[in-house]
């Protein structure tokens, strides 16, 4: 039987090793034919040659992870060990910038290897479609990206917008004005810039009219130019609504379109925009699309397990 030591450098074991070890629990559980031991800032490895050069390459991964963003935890861990290959999960060095240096010196980048290319692809073209469930990372990183656009002046201003779909439910019972009525709907949006702008810094800009947060509807017969602009839940528009939007950009704008193909809240036998537009434009030049799935979602674990869940259920049907 061989052996391999991995010493723990710079690294605090306890951080690393996580709640009563359940980090490393959770890498012993893919690899069931290895004797993994941990003690101290030591891990020592049993098996065969093979499979300690897997699990070498792999725990590689997750010490570059943990030094990356000085922490892990099982979504990150079961990231890089199910990635399909190190370049899957490596991450390039034009890629690995901070996006934005948030609230309280907060660095937020892209965290997954479909974040990346997420990032990738919009510094490459003009229009670009992030498609994936819930959690993903999707509106976030769009977010970040329009946000960093805005601070390197490459646009003079941001708009944020989703179609008025309700969900189930009805927008008429809530009280006050029509802003005051959209603003819990349009609070996803929100939530993300308060992380990345200070406060203050926020109002003056939503004030002035830098950053604007509106339903889609407001966008009919305007031109965006100089404008990062990004249609979130895009799955919930009809073909006219799809290209309307898609025909208001202007003059050096940057478009991202985020949606789930899979929770579209339209009426029944209303086709959906944004399924329609990604068989229209797939071949277009200057046009990115990026699918996210499971494997990138970033909020509680269960997440990932109730999206996995439903898709099989889907499946069956």
């Amino acid at each position: 039987m061989n052996e391999l030591i991995i010493e723990l450098s710079d690294i605090n074991p306890k951080e690393f090793f996580g709640h009563h070890n359940s980090n490393i629990e959770l890498i012993k559980s893919y690899f069931p034919k290895l004797k993994i031991v941990a003690r101290g800032s030591k891990i020592k490895v049993y098996g065969n040659e093979e499979r300690l050069e897997e699990f070498d390459k792999r725990f590689a991964m997750i010490l570059e992870h943990f030094s990356k963003y000085n922490k892990i935890d099982e979504n990150s861990i079961e990231r890089v060990l199910t990635s399909d290959s190190s370049a899957d999960y490596a991450t390039p060095q034009s890629a690995s910038e901070v996006l934005v240096h948030g609230v309280s010196g907060r660095n937020i980048k892209a965290q997954t290897a479909n974040q990346r290319k997420l990032v990738e692809k919009m510094n490459k073209n003009d229009m670009v479609f992030a498609i994936g469930p819930a959690g993903t990372g999707k509106t976030y990183t769009g977010i970040a990206l329009a946000v960093r656009a805005l601070k390197q002046k490459q646009v003079r201003r941001i708009i944020l917008t989703r179609p008025a779909v309700e969900a189930g439910e009805n927008l008429g019972f809530l009280p006050g004005d029509l802003k005051e009525k959209l603003d819990p709907y349009m609070q996803p949006l929100y939530d993300a810039l308060r992380d990345m702008i200070p406060p203050e810094k926020l109002d003056t800009y939503i004030e002035k009219g830098i950053i604007q947060i509106a339903p889609m509807a407001f966008m009919r017969g305007r031109t965006l130019d100089h404008a990062f602009v990004i249609l979130d839940e895009a799955q919930n528009t009809t073909h006219a609504q799809m290209k309307m939007f898609l025909t208001r950009m202007g003059k050096n704008a940057k478009f991202m379109l985020t949606g789930d193909t899979g929770q579209v809240d339209l009426p029944r036998r209303v086709i959906s925009g944004l399924k329609e537009a990604l068989l229209i434009l797939k071949e277009v030049k200057g046009v990115g699309i990026v699918y996210l799935d499971d494997k990138d979602v970033i909020r509680h674990k269960l997440v990932k397990k109730v999206i996995a869940a439903y898709k099989s259920i889907e499946n069956q049907n």
